[in-house]
């Protein structure tokens, strides 16, 4: 069997302010992205109102963004150890910019297509940037604090924007919701900008002659692609939430879109607050792969309560809010998960290949659970999420059983 070694660092701990203005500027980063990833699906309704667009036909346009978006991170791996980080930050929220103003626009299915193609081209880098910004410029016994803010803005960021769009699109109407949020990534852009120097990374310096294989020798070790599967199968349960909940609460219990988009983001919040305890369990937990199991195991059952359809419209509300605590707080666990399955000097390149599953199980959930919502098997739908949640809980523990334990 074949196992993973990595770095735990043995350096004392520097001054905290300046690991919180690390950990602050990449949570900044990270929410805004996960903001970005929703800039599409939350006007679903809109679109149908307004083009009469099908689900499928909508859902197509989720999978050319994380299609375009997991080819890209798992590019961007190799990109951020050679080049950097901060490079690639900048350009990803310039192209996010680009697609809203571009949103603002549109007016066929082939336009919203483009602002599909060039949001997931934005979204590509982060994830990549983001952990190799924290793992080189974080003391190593505030990683798991730092992890626990990574997932916690990144929910903040999903639970800000269905209140962005919504708030801002009923006042101000859904084009000109999508200028106000370009000028929204314009400001963080510029945040990031005059605090460049907190970003700044090392860069993988290698002899090709020396070392040839030595780039691609990470993709031997077959943790790296259990952990790939772990997060495909995970993230094609959160697409369904993401993508469909609102169409489904509303179909099947009649509650209005202000109501169904609320939920979405109370599941968003309660994610957030679970990230935030999780923080607490990583810090403290070795066994890694069995948080994650037990948090995405519980999350399976909850969400299969949502779609057996035995409870009412409040009742389910609730329910759905709360599996977002319980998959929240397995985050930060599985988050050094994947630090401890990687071989140290290749960050940007595990990771880039590692969360590449995410945006493949974006890619194919749209494509598998938007036939079953065009059949109006909502139900279904959500029974079939939890499903494949609980297949993840699997492929938690083989990352476990692949990874080796640290020596204290």
């Amino acid at each position: 069997m074949t196992t993973a070694t990595f770095d735990l660092s043995t350096e004392p701990p520097v001054a905290w302010r300046q690991d919180a203005s690390v950990i602050g500027l990449v949570g900044l980063a990270h929410g805004s992205s996960h903001f970005g990833h929703l800039i599409l699906p939350l006007l679903f309704p809109v679109f149908m109102r307004e083009f009469g667009f099908s689900y499928s036909e909508l859902g197509l346009l989720m999978t050319v963004f994380f299609v375009i978006s997991g080819l890209g991170q798992a590019s961007a791996g190799f990109v951020v150890d050679r080049v950097g980080a901060r490079p690639l930050l900048f350009t990803a929220f310039g192209l996010f910019i680009a697609a809203c103003l571009l949103a603002s626009v549109a007016g066929s299915y082939g336009a919203l297509v483009a602002v599909a193609a060039l949001a997931g081209a934005a979204n590509a880098p982060f994830h990549p940037i983001n952990f190799t910004i924290l793992n080189q410029r974080v003391s190593a016994p505030r990683l798991g604090y730092a992890f626990s803010a990574h997932g916690l803005s990144g929910n903040l960021g999903w639970a800000t924007a269905p209140v962005f769009f919504a708030g801002l699109g009923s006042v101000l109407g859904w084009r000109q919701t999508y200028l106000a949020a370009a000028a929204f990534f314009a400001l963080v852009l510029l945040v990031l900008v005059l605090k460049r120097e907190h970003l700044q990374t090392r860069v993988l310096v290698r002899n090709p002659v020396a070392d040839p294989g030595h780039a691609m020798a990470f993709m031997r070790l077959s943790v790296v692609w259990w952990c790939f599967g772990f997060f495909l199968l995970s993230t094609m349960t959160l697409a369904v939430v993401q993508g469909f909940s609102v169409s489904i609460l509303k179909a099947m219990y009649g509650v209005s879109f202000e109501a169904a988009t609320l939920t979405l983001s109370a599941y968003m919040l309660c994610g957030a607050v679970g990230v935030l305890v999780g923080g607490f369990v990583a810090a403290r937990t070795v066994n890694s792969d069995r948080v994650v199991a037990w948090a995405m195991g519980a999350g399976a059952i909850l969400l299969a309560l949502c779609g057996t359809g035995w409870m009412g419209a409040t009742s389910t509300m609730v329910v759905l809010a709360t599996t977002g605590f319980a998959l929240g707080i397995g985050g930060p666990s599985r988050d050094m998960m994947i630090k401890r399955a990687t071989p140290q000097g290749a960050t940007g390149r595990v990771y880039g290949l590692v969360y590449s599953g995410l945006d493949t199980g974006f890619a194919l959930s749209p494509l598998v659970f938007g036939a079953l919502m065009d059949r109006g098997w909502y139900g279904a739908t959500l029974l079939g999420a939890a499903v494949v949640l609980m297949l993840s809980v699997a492929a938690a523990l083989g990352v476990g059983r692949r990874t080796p334990l640290p020596v204290v």
